[in-house]
């Protein structure tokens, strides 16, 4: 922690674009799944039913993504790696978006298996993209065919799709934010094993044990999932500013 001039540690302002209870309101955010599909241990952030339907209590989500929030901060300032992961058509783009805009690694399009409990491998696969596309930019694959050129864009897309969100990762990263936990099942089964801390919406069929951090959201809905996903994102680039 960085100290002021007399020796005294500098104390982290608050988070200062947390959204407020009617932003989140307008977006949607309360709005949780049926009756029928709800998972029993989410009942504690819900606040009531309506048309059948589970109703998040907002004054629980502002108050556990206050929580998510410090804790990306703190890794943030602590020099961790946060990723982000969402491969769900609906938040693929904001997945992107927001970790490149954050400076973050992301996986939008599909989870490897073995991504974190055989991190060696994806690590080459990882350092084959880079050289590939460094190869492709600095015009050193146009020594080869035709058809040995295809060959490696065809590589390069696929690898893309796999490692293109990852930047320069070498390690496992010391937290992932995951947008629907029911969809990523393996990358939290997989976090887990290496205990990686798990921040994530958590919708109303959803069972919150599975997250270190679990923020009470619809993971549905467009709207409320680029305000949660925005504000994490906001959260790690003022820590960075600020670090």
């Amino acid at each position: 922690m960085n100290e002021d001039q007399k020796g005294a540690p500098v104390v982290a302002k608050p988070f200062s674009k947390m959204p407020t209870l009617l932003e989140l309101l307008q977006a949607g955010v309360h709005f949780g799944h049926q009756k029928g599909r709800w998972h029993p241990k989410s009942k504690e952030f819900i606040f009531i039913e309506r048309g059948g339907v589970h109703i998040i209590d907002l004054e629980k989500t502002l108050q556990k993504l206050n929580e998510a929030v410090e804790f990306v901060q703190k890794i943030t300032r602590n020099g961790g790696t946060i990723l982000f992961i969402g491969t769900k058509r609906q938040g693929q783009d904001m997945i992107k978006k927001y970790a490149i805009e954050c400076g973050m690694p992301y996986i939008n399009e599909r989870w490897v298996g073995g991504f974190f409990t055989n991190f060696p491998n994806v690590s080459k696969l990882i350092k084959r993209y880079r050289g590939l596309k460094e190869q492709k930019e600095s015009g050193a694959l146009q020594k080869y065919t035709k058809k040995e050129q295809v060959e490696f864009n065809k590589e390069i897309e696929k690898l893309d799709k796999i490692v293109g969100g990852l930047g320069d990762m070498t390690k496992v990263p010391d937290a992932v934010f995951v947008l629907d936990v029911k969809r990523e099942k393996t990358a939290v089964t997989e976090s887990k094993k290496r205990k990686v801390p798990i921040v994530g919406f958590c919708d109303t069929n959803t069972n919150p044990e599975l997250l270190n951090y679990p923020i009470p959201a619809n993971d549905d809905a467009v709207n409320s999932i680029n305000i949660i996903i925005k504000t994490v994102a906001e959260a790690i680039k003022e820590a960075k500013a600020t670090a």
